[in-house]
């Protein structure tokens, strides 16, 4: 080409320095369209370095990308780093809260196992589990060794059911009001966390108070207490006449004081103590304190324990619905731990239904049972004191050891008279409804019931002065024709603690009866003392 334009131009001069930026121009423009021809003759000899050469890159950008998402994950570390230590946090709470309801939800399993092994009933929140053993009182409980070689001292070796539950509910600072059979072991059950919770005497005043609706269960408790306290330099006073009398009431050293609701009331009002720094208040027999007569002196004792920490408890062997009713107006989140059946009667009783006719029938039957098998100590319970009287005069010559109880006789008369009977001097005793709240008299074999009950509670805590503290007892009821209405009543209690009764007695027909309590004839058979 460079001939030919040589050849057209030949005899012309071109001048090369005025055009050489064009020509610069034009020899790089060649310079890259030969490449260009080269590299495509390149590609058309060896195609697969293309593919080859694509696929790299491609390769590479896969890589690069990948590179670039974990790049940007190492980038964002310290956050996400935080997130999963908070899950982990989370986690581990969650583990810990689950084996926490675990460990709670196998010790209500236990709980409940154990109430269920013992027939204990108990309706509250967050109650106290049951004591397996008395050493729970002191691995738990920090109970100090002087109360628990008292029990093994007076022949405590396992707690009753009611001292399993009732025991625990009172030491983790809840209210109780328990419902347990006669002669189950309720005083022990109130006393031991009293002096657990106390720790040791003082001189503050009384800082415990035991309400007993007689002066002979008052004294029998005041024993108890004595019993469990010995070791401890406790203060326990029974509040008598003499010491109401005295002066120096009000600088009396006194923790733990037992009395009835009317000598207490009247100590009161009379401001001769003061009960602003008591700690426990204990109702024992709290439905017969609830009767109508005794309500005006246990609401003076209630006010007067104006200590706003003060627990307090009831306990009986029955408890009616209206004494529940009561109880949860002076009561604040109290536990109620029933054993058995609620109002039942000792299963450890054999009872049994006699009928005699007429009151000479009954004497008759009475006596004849004596020349087949008199198994003393024998109680013998009549519906009034004259009552009490009269049969002792017709048994005290028929060669028969036999004592009478009743209101008329002064404080110091009724402790020989139950004295002699615990001590085995008298055989027979006989007694009013006052000896048969809560008195432990150990081994009683027989109870008779010479005068029907008047009523089923009367009948449970009678009957329930025989079988006590696990042993057997007998329990024998006279009825006669005027009786047979109220049969029904004894007869539901009867069969609820397992006794047989014949089905035309569960065919009559249940009466409601308020105090069954009919003009009865008099026992009286020997003339010259029935003119007296």
């Amino acid at each position: 080409m460079e001939k030919a334009a040589s050849f057209l131009f030949a005899g012309t001069s071109f001048n090369k320095k005025k055009y050489a930026d064009e020509i610069a121009r034009f020899k790089e423009k060649k310079e890259t369209e030969n490449e260009v021809d080269y590299l495509s003759s390149f590609e058309r000899v060896n195609p697969a370095s293309e593919e080859v050469t694509v696929s790299t890159k491609k390769r590479k950008r896969k890589q690069a990308a990948s590179e670039a998402v974990e790049g940007f994950n190492v980038f964002k570390s310290s956050k996400k780093a935080l997130v999963i230590s908070e899950e982990n946090k989370t986690d581990e709470g969650e583990d810990n809260l689950s084996k926490e309801k675990k460990k709670i939800n196998l010790k209500l399993e236990a709980d409940s196992i154990l109430r269920k092994q013992y027939n204990i009933h108990v309706s509250g929140n967050n109650v106290a589990s049951p004591l397996k053993s008395f050493a729970d009182l002191s691995s738990v409980y920090g109970c100090e060794s002087y109360l628990l070689h008292n029990f093994a001292k007076l022949g405590f070796k396992e707690p009753t059911p009611i001292q399993r539950q009732a025991i625990p509910v009172l030491l983790s600072g809840r209210e109780c009001f328990a419902c347990a059979p006669t002669g189950s072991g309720k005083t022990l059950a109130f006393v031991s966390p009293m002096l657990m919770k106390l720790k040791h005497a003082s001189t503050e005043g009384v800082r415990a108070v035991i309400l007993c609706p007689t002066r002979e269960l008052a004294a029998q408790t005041t024993r108890v207490c004595k019993k469990l306290a010995e070791g401890n330099n406790f203060y326990i006073k029974l509040l008598t006449k003499k010491l109401i009398r005295s002066a120096h009431l009000t600088k009396l050293r006194c923790d733990i004081l037992i009395s009835t609701p009317l000598r207490l009331s009247s100590a009161i009002k009379k401001r001769k103590l003061d009960l602003s720094r008591v700690e426990y208040l204990v109702l024992d027999e709290s439905d017969k304190l609830f009767e109508l007569g005794l309500i005006k002196q246990i609401d003076s004792v209630v006010k007067a324990c104006s200590n706003p920490s003060i627990i307090r408890s009831l306990f009986s062997a029955t408890l009616p619905d209206s004494v529940e009713e009561l109880a949860r107006t002076i009561m604040h989140d109290a536990v109620r731990v029933i054993i058995g059946r609620k109002n039942t009667a000792s299963e450890s009783v054999n009872q049994k239904l006699v009928f005699a006719g007429t009151e000479e029938g009954k004497l008759l039957a009475l006596r004849q049972s004596f020349q087949e098998r008199l198994n003393p100590p024998v109680l013998i319970f009549v519906q009034s004191k004259e009552r009490a009287k009269e049969l002792y005069e017709e048994l005290k010559f028929d060669n028969i050891r036999v004592g009478v109880i009743d209101s008329d006789l002064s404080e110091t008369q009724r402790e020989n008279v139950v004295n002699d009977f615990r001590a085995g001097k008298t055989w027979v005793l006989i007694a009013t409804d006052v000896i048969a709240r809560g008195m432990d008299f150990k081994g009683v074999n027989c109870v008779i019931n010479y005068d029907f009950p008047d009523s089923a509670a009367a009948y449970i805590h009678r009957i329930g002065r025989s079988g006590r503290a696990g042993r057997t007892g007998e329990a024998i009821t006279f009825y006669t024709e005027d009786d047979v209405p109220f049969l029904r009543n004894i007869a539901n209690v009867m069969a609820a603690s397992g006794c047989e009764v014949p089905s035309w007695i569960m065919a009559l027909r249940k009466l409601r009866w308020k105090k069954h309590r009919p003009k009865r004839e008099s026992i009286l058979t020997i003339p010259d003392v029935a003119e007296e």
